[in-house]
């Protein structure tokens, strides 16, 4: 049984130490700044520790492409994370000392570990940078395409698919979110390689994802290669492996490397970046992952709720739809793919997330993840180059979280004297505060680490207000706990739903029936609940919009 729940924190080195405030679009790191690995000190980590996480995952580690000497097939003047150039080395501007970049990614993980907190960092298996080679590789490691025949359209021996013909890149790139002159561009390719996305032309359009190439899993030499990689990161003590795009590397492949890792690792975890929920069981029990994603279901759903007024009820269907593996799906409300709560292109104010937020965090035993800048209620307004006005924290600029880099300042965790008065715009403590009080709790229950989950929605149908409440229970044998969570922040303040907890919910829990019930509130309310005999008890929302309830007999 796990001792406690694993919470996760999505964070780019890039940008959590950067001291820089005035932004320049499409900026150079000596103009936006960028962050190092020494800016996670043993108190910033400290920092992260007390906000209830237990995982760190560290994104844009592995050196990827950066605009020298092919802008024309980099996105962004820092390159896209997702787009590796040397699957044996880590990015250069996140060191201190670029040449000592190794020994300083180690001592991040040491002062990560010190800090009880575990690594994660991404392997991406699908595609690599189109100019990828390997200066980094151990001795006597054959790198990705050296013995291949690109003569040869597919071959089971070649690390990638050619295409007869050159590369033809889009005429409309802009590199750095600027316009590019076509007559620019001076990158070569014969034959052409596939794209990443599965696009097997020699015209990438600029919706594909043309500064990558497709790995070709088809023969055993590409399945060795990368057992090596993720060999290689395991040695360096990391604690687990954020698997990007996993289900566009065969399903056979999964099943034969992770054992392989683990039996040298067993401790490691491997977590799917997954969207098809017809295929997470097989993921999970043939892949041999750990977690998925839980992005196409509770996500779309909660996110739907939030905004669109979609009803609560169809909250069960997201988890009756991966009953089997609930315990392995991982939840989140932001990530690097995902727009911010905050931002005016989802909910426009970080508060009326806190309901799902409690949704996400406390139903079943599977993990949580949330978003460095998440809990500072970060809106990603405007652009920053590449990426764009869409809501997002750019993975393609050197940028920084306005939001985050103000509360660390204040903090003390970034000190710069250069800066002596914040330029932006004040970010809420109290959203802080509230993500601190809701993942302590999740991180130190055991009763949400291993306990039951009772959905309450069926025996609430047609109830005035349940549309827009989800409640549920969790429990063991040691502790009972009720979740109601209210949504729609348009409301009034006051808002009070009849809640009724079925008899065979309470003798699922293994609480006597017919029996009143006392249930003391534990975060918001201000005074205890009476459940009657016949299971019915009124719950009154002020200003709160979620509480957790904890029984006993009245």
């Amino acid at each position: 049984m796990a001792n406690k729940k694993i919470i996760i924190y999505q964070v780019f080195p890039r940008w959590f130490g950067n001291k820089v405030e005035q932004q320049v679009f499409a900026g150079t790191a000596a103009q936006n700044g960028v962050g190092k690995f020494n800016d996670f000190t043993d108190r910033a980590l400290q920092e992260i520790a007390n906000l209830g996480i237990t995982h760190v995952w560290y994104t844009g580690i592995v050196r990827h492409a950066t605009p020298e000497p092919y802008p024309e097939i980099v996105k962004g003047r820092a390159g896209s994370p997702y787009a590796v150039i040397d699957y044996y080395d880590v990015a250069h501007d996140l060191a201190e000392d670029p040449n000592r970049r190794i020994e300083e990614f180690e001592g991040l993980v040491e002062r990560t570990h010190r800090a009880d907190l575990k690594v994660i960092i991404d392997f991406v298996p699908n595609h690599v940078a189109r100019n990828y080679q390997s200066l980094r590789k151990p001795a006597g490691v054959c790198d990705l395409g050296e013995d291949d025949d690109p003569a040869q359209s597919f071959s089971p021996t070649n690390d990638f698919y050619y295409l007869q013909g050159g590369l033809v890149l889009p005429q409309n790139i802009q590199p750095y979110g600027l316009p590019f002159d076509p007559a620019e561009i001076c990158y070569v390719e014969r034959p052409a390689k596939a794209t990443g996305n599965d696009c097997f032309s020699t015209h990438p359009s600029v919706d594909d994802w043309y500064e990558t190439v497709k790995l070709n899993y088809a023969g055993e030499g590409l399945w060795h290669k990368m057992l090596g990689i993720l060999l290689f990161w395991a040695s360096k003590k990391i604690d687990g492996f954020r698997c990007d795009m996993a289900e566009m590397a065969p399903l056979e492949f999964w099943n034969w490397v992770i054992p392989k890792v683990k039996a040298q690792y067993p401790e490691l975890i491997f977590i799917a970046e997954t969207y098809n929920p017809q295929t997470y069981n097989d993921y999970i029990t043939v892949g041999q992952f750990d977690y998925l994603y839980d992005k196409v279901g509770l996500y779309d759903t909660l996110r739907e709720v939030i905004c669109s007024g979609r009803s609560t009820f169809d909250i069960t269907r997201c988890w009756q739809v991966v009953e089997n593996v609930c315990a392995h799906m991982l939840r989140f409300l932001e990530n690097h793919d995902e727009q911010r709560i905050a931002s005016r292109f989802f909910a426009g104010d970080p508060w009326k997330a806190l309901p799902a937020m409690l949704v996400s965090a406390a139903m079943h035993q599977g993990p949580l993840m949330i978003y460095a800048g998440q809990e500072t209620g970060e809106p990603a307004e405007g652009a920053a180059g590449f990426s764009g006005d869409d809501g997002r924290t750019s993975i393609f600029d050197y940028i920084n979280v306005p939001t985050l880099q103000q509360y660390l300042k204040k903090r003390g965790i970034i000190r710069d004297n250069k800066n002596t008065e914040s330029c932006t715009p004040a970010y809420s403590l109290e959203i802080t505060e509230a993500y601190r009080q809701l993942l302590t709790f999740v991180r130190y229950s055991p009763t949400l680490a291993n306990g039951e989950f009772y959905d309450l929605m069926w025996a609430n149908v047609g109830r005035s207000g349940m549309e827009r409440c989800y409640a549920f229970l969790r429990h063991t044998s040691e502790e009972q706990l009720l979740f109601v969570a209210r949504f729609g922040m348009e409301q009034a303040d006051n808002f009070t739903i009849n809640l009724h907890i079925p008899q065979h919910a309470l003798a699922t829990m293994g609480l006597t029936n017919n029996c009143r019930y006392k249930l003391t509130p534990l975060f918001h309310a201000d005074k205890d609940v009476i459940m009657d005999i016949d299971g019915e008890l009124i719950i009154n929302f002020t200003k709160f919009t979620y509480e957790i309830y904890c029984f006993s007999k009245k």
